[in-house]
């Protein structure tokens, strides 16, 4: 799935574009966007972020 941002909460402190492999995280205006087309759904930003802005939606099991 690809991680969802909360950019009310982000500080655009840049670690979670530091280890996404394929680079779709990128920082503007001081916040972080996702580049949808380039995630590969890794799911290593999440861990990363001190404020926990990203959040990786996955499915309900139900």
């Amino acid at each position: 799935m690809i991680p969802l941002i909360d950019e009310t909460v982000c500080t655009g402190c840049g670690r979670c574009t530091e280890v996404c492999p394929p680079g779709a995280l990128y920082l503007k205006e001081e916040k972080v966007c996702i580049a949808g087309d380039l995630c590969e759904e890794c799911g290593f930003c999440a861990p990363e972020c001190p404020v926990e802005a990203i959040n990786i939606p996955f499915p309900n099991k139900e």
